[in-house]
């Protein structure tokens, strides 16, 4: 009698831990599953990042760009017009020097 209720104990145990060990199985799956979408949600968040300062840096190069050509062209002007304010005072000062001999 002895023998057949440690059997019977053994049995129970056995059954519990097969449920346990399904149970266990499943919540491993179902982690492993969280896990791999974390990583893809993951991966495309950091795709994403990589693109979005792709065009933030194409972008601030264009406004480079755009402000450098500005300042040359600034540059530019500027520079002509010195240079007819110098013209302007060597036609004077030759006017001048003409009329004093």
């Amino acid at each position: 009698m002895r023998t057949a209720l440690i059997l019977a104990a053994a049995a129970c145990v056995s059954l519990s831990l097969g449920a346990c060990s399904k149970k266990t199985e499943d919540q491993a799956a179902a982690a492993g599953d969280n896990a791999a979408a974390a990583a893809d949600h993951a991966g495309a968040a950091t795709v994403s990042a990589a693109q979005d300062a792709a065009a933030n840096t194409s972008a601030a190069a264009q406004n480079a760009a755009a402000s450098a050509d500005a300042a040359a062209r600034d540059v530019a002007a500027d520079t002509r017009d010195a240079a007819g304010v110098v013209a302007r005072k060597a036609d004077a000062a030759a006017d001048a020097a003409a009329k004093q001999h």
